[in-house]
């Protein structure tokens, strides 16, 4: 049966530029959507995160208002699960021959840990090095940060691939509070980063065994494209 490692972050608040802390997490339709997408393929979904953590949902996501009319079924979806999400896998015993695929859904959650942590260091390592999919969505690449080649140099430097822009995040109203972009770093390691035309606009890029999506509207097709890809192979 086909297995995937659905990671979170398990940090519930974003630490700004100027040292404040705001509620924060995962961003609740980037889990919603692709876990439910995921299930529904027949396939296994393990939730893990951080040692210590606990997924949080943001706030702002489950806002009517700022996710949509939709935001009620993402509540709905996550109180569902909530006995898994108070209890995920830790990061640090993840087995990765367990897995065919890691997917790792946004919010600013992840750049407060997921960003920083050597166990999903080594997991992406691992999965790159046996050429499974690595599936990260909006802020999610922010976990890419913490695989590094063991000679040195970032694993994916070079390697194409997508993220919530910094446009995107002006437009959000959260740029200036932001200790980094997330697009800026990822483009200061060497990322080549493949934007869609517009704002908001659902974007996919594959490059290999990497495939990622940039914003929340883009959690169906890039869980929608892991679920082709895996079936495919």
């Amino acid at each position: 049966m086909t297995r995937i490692l659905m990671v979170l972050s398990g940090a519930d608040l974003w630490t700004g530029a100027d040292g404040t802390k705001d509620p924060s997490g995962y961003w609740a339709e980037e889990f919603a959507v692709p876990h439910r997408l995921l299930t529904e393929a027949g396939f296994t979904v393990d939730i893990a995160a951080p040692v210590g953590g606990q997924p949080t949902p943001d706030p702002m996501s489950l806002r009517p208002e700022v996710a949509g009319p939709e935001a009620p079924e993402y509540a709905a979806y996550i109180d569902k699960y909530a006995g898994e999400l108070a209890a995920p896998r830790t990061l640090s015993d993840v087995d990765t021959a367990d897995y065919d695929a890691v997917f790792i859904p946004g919010g600013h959650g992840p750049m407060e840990d997921l960003a920083h942590d050597p166990d999903l260091g080594r997991i992406l390592t691992e999965f790159d090095a046996a050429g499974k999919i690595i599936a990260p969505l909006c802020h999610g690449p922010a976990a890419l940060l913490t695989a590094n080649r063991p000679g040195g140099g970032w694993l994916f430097q070079g390697r194409n691939l997508t993220v919530f822009t910094n446009e995107e995040e002006r437009l959000n109203g959260t740029a200036d509070h932001a200790p980094w972009l997330v697009e800026s770093v990822l483009r200061a390691r060497g990322a080549v980063v493949r934007s869609a035309a517009n704002a908001w606009e659902s974007n996919v890029v594959v490059d290999g065994n990497l495939i990622s999506g940039q914003n929340p509207n883009s959690s169906r097709p890039l869980a929608e494209k892991v679920i082709t890809t895996l079936n495919a192979s």
